[in-house]
């Protein structure tokens, strides 16, 4: 999955909006003003221990379960801990193509509806009329 295709995915979930807070180098990707996703072009994360083959690939942060972002920095040597997040709850998803489009889109998925679930039922309610 591109950066431009994952972007488009991103974007049609229900009330998703795209700003920039961090500078023009950093997508961030909300739903009701909550993020559940950024992307950037690796070479922003200069100090992160990867390869600098891995920097010249985009990367996505996305909300995770932390259970779950285990296992899948374990099957997947491109999923790694989040970036400048919490590395507990968040991972970043090198988008080198290694990982089959349908899992990151699960990944996706996963984010926005974990940040879905914390909101309140009004604008739950609201989401999953789109859903």
């Amino acid at each position: 999955m591109s950066d431009e295709e994952a972007q488009i995915y991103l974007l049609n979930k229900p009330f998703t909006t795209l700003d920039y807070p961090f500078g023009e180098d950093v997508k961030v990707f909300r739903v009701k003003n909550k993020m559940f996703a950024t992307i950037a072009l690796g070479q922003t994360a200069k100090s992160a221990k990867t390869s600098d083959e891995a920097k010249t690939y985009f990367w996505m942060n996305l909300k995770c379960d932390p259970h779950e972002a285990l296992i899948l920095r374990d099957i997947f040597p491109s999923v790694i801990p989040g970036y400048h997040m919490n590395k507990s709850q968040w991972n970043s998803i090198i988008l080198d193509g290694s990982i089959p489009q349908g899992e990151i889109e699960r990944m996706i998925d996963n984010s926005y509806n974990l940040v879905v679930s914390k909101m309140t039922k009004k604008d739950q309610a609201s989401i999953l009329l789109h859903l």
